[in-house]
């Protein structure tokens, strides 16, 4: 059953303008005191959604991006400033990309949050999708194999931190310690200094691909999967593949149990408003998006038109209707999400976490009016059962 409603902010700006015929991704710039307004932003977010009873403000990590879309490159910082700004809200990290920390240094501030935020930080971990993040800081992106590798010793190596009060590691990437003179001894082993207090630690992980390596890697280490909101198509292909991963591990799980569903949304007296409201933000999402190969079955000619100013019809670029059929995307009254929701319950028996995310460059007063009207309209009718 749905117990727990969280959202995403990515960390955009308020953008001057949206959709197919506004300005290309490409040709976004803006100053630094306009890039640096999402954190008043985040801000006027988490505290609304504290107030009005959400579970957790999933914040995502990213760095260099000029065009205003995910500019918020610190999560843990961020957690603990909102934390400290809040009572009752969790601030997830959604995602901390290993390949781009050093992992013990990853490890560290997450405990120091974790301390700091009395439990309401949440872990999470990704691989990466941007070429000039993570080629950036030193580690593969572009040879996906490799990032893989990496990334799988990187959380290897965080979770013994985590559940281990003296740990050594010997890989391929790393050799944790070095064996090394110090004080008058050789180093074997290491503590991390502070581990988190909560334990084990709640960690999350984005389900794209749904690969049974990568599956079977976080059954192994107990964690949970993000599914959908355009990283992966609403389809029950993912969450089937991550119950059948646990069955492997001789895990039995609900259908739906230990993952969290993403759908973008868009709330209106009608369905023909919300679909007029929406349609903007969803061709933003589409210019951001679909060269990173988040769009679902679009053409490299249909990416190129995406790139361009308007014309996308006469190119066959997929409309936000052809992803509400799918069920990542949702544009309509209250009253038809409770229904939409009920019979994503109906067909998930174990799903109790559901993120409803207004789509990327959604303003913050949209946003907020938005979250408010949730809480209002949506969420009386899964609490409290």
């Amino acid at each position: 059953m749905i117990r727990k409603f969280t959202t995403v902010y990515p960390g955009h700006i308020d953008l001057p303008d949206r959709g197919q015929d506004a300005t290309p991704a490409n040709e976004r710039r803006y100053s630094n005191d306009l890039l640096a307004s999402v954190f008043a932003k985040s801000e006027a977010i988490a505290q609304l959604m504290d107030r009005t009873g959400w579970d957790t403000l999933w914040l995502a990590e990213h760095h260099f991006q000029v065009e205003g879309y995910e500019v918020m490159p610190n999560l843990l910082m961020a957690a603990v400033h909102l934390c400290h700004l809040t009572k009752t809200l969790k601030i997830g990290c959604g995602f901390n990309i290993a390949p781009m920390w050093h992992p013990l240094r990853l490890a560290e501030d997450f405990a120091c949050a974790d301390i700091m935020t009395k439990g309401r930080t949440v872990f999470g971990v990704g691989r990466g999708y941007h070429s000039r993040e993570v080629e950036t800081f030193g580690a593969p992106i572009l040879d996906q194999e490799a990032n893989r590798e990496l990334f799988e010793e990187q959380v290897e190596i965080i979770f013994k931190a985590f559940n281990e009060e003296r740990f050594s590691h010997h890989g391929k990437h790393y050799t944790l310690p070095p064996e090394v003179p110090y004080r008058g001894y050789t180093l074997k082993d290491l503590t991390l200094v502070p581990r988190p207090i909560h334990r084990p630690v709640e960690t999350w992980q984005p389900v794209v691909s749904a690969s049974p390596r990568g599956l079977d890697f976080m059954i192994r280490h107990g964690i949970k999967g993000a599914v959908g909101g355009g990283a992966a198509t609403m389809q029950q292909g993912p969450i089937t593949a991550y119950r059948d991963a646990a069955a492997r591990a001789g895990m039995d799980l609900k259908l739906g149990e230990n993952l969290m569903i993403g759908i973008f949304f868009h709330l209106a007296d009608s369905r023909a408003k919300a679909l007029q409201a929406v349609i903007p933000l969803y061709e933003e999402h589409a210019k951001m998006f679909a060269p990173l190969g988040f769009l679902p079955g679009v053409t490299p000619a249909q990416i190129a038109a995406i790139g361009r100013r308007g014309g996308w019809a006469e190119a066959g670029v997929p409309t936000v209707e052809h992803y509400m059929k799918m069920g990542a995307w949702f544009a309509g009254t209250p009253e038809e999400l409770v229904a939409y929701l009920k019979e994503l319950e109906a067909r998930y028996p174990g799903m109790e976490h559901v993120n409803l995310s207004t789509p990327i460059t959604t303003p913050q007063a949209m946003m907020l009016d938005q979250f408010q009207w949730v809480s209002e309209a949506v969420m009386p009718h899964f609490r409290g059962r």
